[in-house]
């Protein structure tokens, strides 16, 4: 299975410390799921932004996204909050 170098940007790191807890916790477990290729794993809710080659939408919850990009093996994390912010 494709393992996946992680990258998290200075916003991503601040947006994550405004989290509760139980949504960093939550954003932790699907973060390990895409850093072990499992793309199709029905709770990510996966999609590729429109508009943009290598920029891609995770769920953390309902609520709450990730923003990352892609490219080869390296996964950027750019941005985490709530879905209407993002």
């Amino acid at each position: 299975m494709n393992h996946f170098k992680l990258l998290f940007t200075r916003r991503f790191k601040k947006d994550y410390k405004k989290l509760p807890p139980e949504i960093q916790k939550k954003a932790d477990q699907q973060i390990r799921l895409l850093r072990t290729g499992k793309f199709s794993y029905p709770s990510l809710r996966l999609k590729k932004m429109v508009g943009e080659q290598k920029i891609w939408e995770a769920s953390v919850t309902m609520n709450y996204r990730m923003i990352f990009e892609m490219e080869d093996s390296l996964l950027t994390f750019l941005k985490i909050g709530l879905h209407d912010i993002l």
